[in-house]
């Protein structure tokens, strides 16, 4: 059952990595976000939630790599973080 749920919030995740990167014209790298670590949270109606972070990289040339981290509080996207990149 755990299992599941972890693989339900990856997938969430990923596709809200996926698509933010191509809202700034940005391409996630290697097509996968790797799982950094978890810990209990509490959301704004005082429940608690496994609060999941994962991390990516993604480029705005396709020559540099950075890397960006996603925060997942329960299946709900909290932030998504992006290293200091070059503009085209």
């Amino acid at each position: 059952m755990y299992w599941q749920s972890a693989q339900k919030v990856k997938e969430i995740a990923w596709v809200a990595t996926q698509k933010h990167c191509q809202d700034l014209d940005l391409q996630m790298l290697d097509g996968y976000i790797a799982f950094s670590g978890f810990t209990l949270k509490k959301d704004n109606r005082s429940q608690w939630h496994i609060a999941r972070t994962y991390l990516f990289e993604f480029s705005s040339t396709g020559a540099e790599r950075y890397n960006g981290v996603i925060s997942m509080l329960g299946r709900r996207v909290q932030s998504i973080q992006l290293d200091p990149h070059r503009i085209q």
